[in-house]
């Protein structure tokens, strides 16, 4: 059976990895931390694969361009719950 991790945990594992991302190697990352058949969902969206979330993310303005990709800041990632 499948997980469901929030977008929140990508983010953060984003910031704890440091450095910079392409959409492959964020979504070859995530596939290797949650597993290949995980779920994501956001506050506002259930039942996303990774590269669904990915997606979502960026066109919310969660990621920061970056030389080769794109990376997260802690003031991207929303506080409510």
């Amino acid at each position: 059976m499948s997980q469901s991790i929030h977008g929140h945990q990508v983010m953060q594992l984003m910031l704890e990895q440091g450095g910079s991302f392409t959409s492959a190697s964020l979504e070859a990352l995530m596939k290797e931390t949650f597993g290949e058949d995980s779920e994501y969902h956001t506050c506002r969206q259930k039942g996303m694969n990774a590269q669904q979330l990915i997606v979502f993310l960026a066109e919310r303005g969660k990621f920061i361009e970056a030389k080769q990709g794109f990376t997260t800041a802690e003031s991207k990632i929303c506080s409510h719950k």
